[in-house]
């Protein structure tokens, strides 16, 4: 993905925002380093928000001196006609000297912010304003490699499904959504031809898009409704990318009703607590250590505008002092099923595996790699459809 507090009169306005000091491990009267959190979620939410606001929590634990403040549910719908910038503004009057948007669509807001306040750093989660030229000298753009992640997941997926149809819970589209579905096609795909040694016809994979990270009634699609649209159809496993658990849950109905039927939440390690019986795992971000390392560099006087992009550490892929990308097994994941998912990670790990290797195609027949070709970077972020193989829409109508 606490209490509420009413923020600061902002350019003439009142807005309530849930904004909180959360005690940090200050020592003394030394006045402390205030880093603010911009969520687009809950920070309860189970999901990506959740995972952020454990981030600051760890950087709070590890490094002496430091406080958090927030503010979530920073997203049109439920924040309607505020602003990134008014809630900047409210941040830095509270003392931040670093502030954290965590959502694509505050992209063009943090700049702005940026623009406005050149002695605060800022830095900007899945964003490119650095790799553009875009930003300012105060904006860092950090993400996490989640590709592996999903690889992980639609690996598992394809080694548990006993209809050979896996669903895929979207949130909206756009270049990072649908690198993501692709690259769990992809970890799908070779567990299904490689491992298991099936007909690649037999296999299917369909995207379903609701509109947003989570459920806004009356904007998005009910992402329960097509949780159980997935499994009424014969799909038996369904991978999430949106913030919420609402795929596990539905499956957890499921297998109650007699049912096979599992799922795969995304974002959060504590994803899957409480539906064992269907949770094949989760890749999850951890926030901590890159948080952490900003932190230490605001501070330091060692701020660079940076993008940077973020792998597991595949020592540990788990370790949460050093990985950025990690997948935690669930209990419905069979132990052969385990096994090779763990064989997998080391060959990812490696580069004895590496998926994004042509021939690959996009959904309309044209070349997204050729033969022997192996993606660069910039490939992947920029990917301008999903990959020939997923079924669902490439584009917003």
């Amino acid at each position: 993905m606490r209490k509420g507090s009413l923020i600061s009169f902002v350019t003439g306005v009142f807005l309530l925002a849930v904004a909180c000091i959360v005690p940090g491990s200050v020592q003394g009267s030394d006045k402390p380093f205030v880093f603010g959190l911009l969520l687009v979620g809950p920070y309860n939410d189970h999901g990506y928000s959740q995972a952020h606001y454990e981030g600051g929590e760890y950087v709070q634990k590890k490094v002496p001196g430091t406080r958090m403040i927030y503010i979530d549910k920073v997203n049109p719908a439920d924040r309607p006609g505020v602003t990134i910038v008014q809630l900047v503004d409210d941040m830095v009057e509270k003392g931040a000297q670093l502030i954290i948007a965590n959502s694509d669509d505050m992209k063009d807001g943090i700049r702005e912010a940026a623009l406005q306040h050149p002695k605060i750093h800022f830095v900007h989660i899945s964003g490119d304003d650095v790799l553009t030229g875009k930003a300012p000298g105060n904006l860092v753009n950090v993400f996490g490699r989640m590709e592996y992640g999903k690889m992980m997941a639609g690996f598992a997926a394809a080694m548990t499904t006993q209809t050979g149809k896996i669903g895929y819970l979207g949130p909206l589209i756009n270049e990072e959504t649908r690198r993501l579905v692709s690259s769990a096609y992809l970890g799908a795909r070779y567990a299904w031809e490689t491992v298991l040694k099936k007909d690649p016809k037999d296999l299917t994979f369909q995207v379903t898009w609701i509109g947003f990270w989570f459920n806004i009634p009356g904007v998005t699609a009910d992402p329960t409704q097509v949780s159980h649209n997935f499994f009424n159809s014969g799909y038996d496993v369904v991978i999430s990318g949106i913030d919420t658990t609402e795929a596990l849950v539905v499956a957890r109905q499921k297998v109650r009703e007699g049912r096979k039927a599992w799922a795969i939440p995304y974002d959060y390690i504590g994803a899957g607590a409480g539906a064992p019986e269907v949770f094949l795992g989760v890749p999850y971000f951890n926030w901590g250590p890159s948080y952490v390392d900003l932190v230490n560099k605001s501070r330091a006087g060692t701020w660079k505008p940076a993008w940077i992009w973020l792998g597991p550490d595949w020592k540990d892929i788990n370790n949460p002092d050093t990985s950025t990308i990690g997948f935690k097994k669930g209990d419905a994941l069979s132990e052969t099923a385990a096994r090779a998912l763990d064989a997998f990670i080391a060959d990812l790990g490696s580069g004895t595996v590496q998926l994004f290797k042509g021939p690959l195609y996009y959904q309309d027949g044209s070349v997204f790699l050729k033969d022997g070709e192996i993606a660069t970077d910039k490939q992947i972020w920029y990917m301008e459809q999903l990959l020939q193989g997923v079924l669902g829409q490439s584009s917003a109508r």
